[in-house]
């Protein structure tokens, strides 16, 4: 019969598998509480309101779930950038309070300035440890064990997570570890969704400030917006000239609204409450413009049926504003310079002199000096009208208005069409990288196209690249159907007011490179073989960067694509 062995020892053999057993039913109990406190960490995100409410209710859960004392989130404060604690559970107000580390104050403080956690095992025995939010008689008896991880963002620590709990229970400390980076993780995505939603509230709230400061300026009635130095200078000239009776000469590109200055002006005088009338000179045919302007006699031409009054009579202690003056024909030229030599008038058909008095103001976009050079204006006129000259910017140089001008835009089109459009996030960026040809006449239209056009609440940078590209198509281009969406609105508009514009920011200015570009600046006019060699030569200097060598070319992106295509260059 065989002999049994001791039952102590059957014992001891037994003893670590039991062992064995319990340490596994225990890891797979820690796991089940670190996926719940994780799964109800979420839960809070998604729910919560507010950074606060999310950050203390995931402290809330580590306490009462997985037994941690304390639970605190220290964040930097300014000037000097000390820890101080921000949201905490289980900490009175006074201790919390008194929770403020300098980066080389103790634990909490190294593992700010490191980035690394810290595990001390016991608390009484850690020379570095500073009671400074709690006391030790505040804490239970026995040894008492503290964690603190950094809170990353990236690789920046942005925070400190930390918490007190006793060393001698069944759940390991590495279990408390791996939680409360997970649980730190959770919180930096917290504070920085929140820091980009502060940053981005206080850029709404400057913009809208800056937008009631420009309302508040007494020329917002007449419709003029804008905080550039270009603008707020042509708007103190107009300040200037409106309390005077002198002839004012308006210079500026098609669409920066110059009849809109003339108007500040009339509405800024002594004339305010009298008539204010605009023509505009190139829209008229020459011959209608003259009875336009000084009326007509019965019977003077065919269909001259009654007497009728010109815009100068109507206009009288008014103000008269002439758009386009510089297509105005050299024989009525002749007939407005003794208007404003005399203050008289003769209708046609007539032969008595009409006295009036009223303010003229004239515009044009075009280059009166030039016009002068070339015998096609009045010299003496051109004094007569550029008594005092202001210049309008083109949007363009108009640095931070576009923004200004596009919210106003998308408020009134907003209005007018009964929608609540917003813009997405990189519109107003993407409005400002374009070259506005027709300024401030084509944002407004391209903004109300948007919000009519936009299939949802938001206006996406795609709206807009697709309201720009359907225009730059109608403009003449005829192979815009070839040219991607993208690269067409990214491409600089160039036109004929803007031809002195720097070739690339390398300051490449060699003038023998630019191109004679007609008036329609149609990439398909003038390509020849002879183009070529200036074209390799330019995309060789450039490093191949297309953008730069069609601005050295003086051509626009879509001109240089369509020569590279036609003459077979590869760029």
């Amino acid at each position: 019969m065989a002999k049994q062995k001791p039952l102590q020892n059957k014992t001891e053999a037994v003893k670590p598998q039991s062992l064995q057993v319990d340490a596994k039913a225990a890891q797979q109990s820690d796991q089940s509480y670190n996926l719940v406190v994780v799964q109800e960490a979420a839960k809070l995100i998604g729910k919560s309101d507010t950074e606060e409410l999310a950050i203390t209710g995931i402290l809330r859960l580590m306490s009462e779930f997985l037994g941690l004392n304390r639970v605190r989130v220290l964040v930097p404060v300014e000037p000097d950038n000390h820890l101080q604690i921000k949201y905490s559970y289980g900490l009175q107000p006074s201790e919390r309070s008194r929770g403020v580390y300098h980066l080389d104050d103790g634990i909490t403080g190294k593992v700010m300035k490191r980035g690394i956690p810290a595990v001390i095992q016991n608390i009484d025995e850690e020379p570095e440890f500073l009671y400074r939010a709690i006391d030790r008689e505040t804490l239970p008896k026995g040894i008492v064990s503290f964690l603190a991880v950094p809170i990353l963002d990236g690789n920046t620590t942005i925070g400190v997570l930390a918490a007190n709990r006793l060393r001698e229970r069944t759940r390991p400390l590495d279990s408390d570890l791996i939680v409360l980076r997970i649980m730190a993780t959770l919180i930096a995505q917290i504070i920085k969704i929140n820091q980009l939603i502060e940053e981005r509230t206080e850029e709404l709230k400057q913009e809208n400030s800056k937008l009631k400061g420009v309302l508040n300026t007494q020329y917002v009635n007449y419709g003029i917006l804008g905080e550039s130095p270009a603008i707020i200078d042509a708007l103190s000239k107009t300040k200037i000239v409106a309390e005077t009776d002198v002839t004012v000469f308006i210079s500026g590109e098609s669409g920066t609204g110059k009849e809109r200055f003339s108007q500040a002006i009339h509405l800024g005088s002594h004339r305010k409450d009298k008539p204010f009338l605009a023509i505009n000179c190139a829209a008229i045919p020459e011959h209608l413009l003259e009875s336009e302007l000084f009326g007509h006699e019965r019977g003077a031409f065919t269909g001259a049926t009654a007497v009728k009054k010109g815009k100068c009579e109507l206009a009288n202690e008014g103000t008269l504003f002439l758009d386009e003056i510089g297509d105005l024909s050299l024989e009525l030229q002749s007939k407005l310079l003794r208007v404003l030599e005399g203050r008289m008038i003769q209708r046609v058909g007539g032969v008595k002199d009409i006295p009036i008095d009223v303010r003229i103001i004239t515009a044009t976009h075009k280059n009166l000096q030039q016009a002068v050079n070339r015998n096609d204006f009045r010299l003496d006129l051109f004094y007569r009208l550029n008594v005092f000259p202001i210049h309008l910017p083109p949007l363009r140089d108009r640095d931070g208005d576009i923004r200004i001008l596009a919210r106003h835009f998308l408020l009134m089109a907003n209005k007018e069409y009964s929608q609540d459009k917003v813009f997405s996030d990189g519109v107003l960026a993407s409005l400002e990288s374009y070259d506005w040809p027709g300024n401030i006449r084509q944002l407004d239209n391209i903004i109300k196209r948007a919000v009519l056009s936009s299939i949802d609440n938001n206006i996406y940078v795609s709206d807009i690249e697709t309201i720009l590209y359907q225009e730059s198509a109608v403009a003449g281009v005829s192979n815009s159907s070839s040219i991607p969406m993208e690269t067409q609105f990214q491409s600089r508009v160039s036109v004929n007011n803007n031809a002195d514009e720097q070739a690339s920011s390398n300051s490449l200015s060699d003038n023998q490179y630019k191109y004679d570009l007609s008036e329609s600046g149609r990439p398909y006019t003038r390509v020849s073989e002879d183009q070529s060699e200036r074209i390799k030569d330019a995309l060789k200097r450039t490093d191949g960067n297309k953008t730069r060598a069609a601005k050295l070319l003086g051509m626009t992106s879509r001109q240089l694509r369509y020569r590279l295509e036609k003459l077979n260059i590869q760029g």
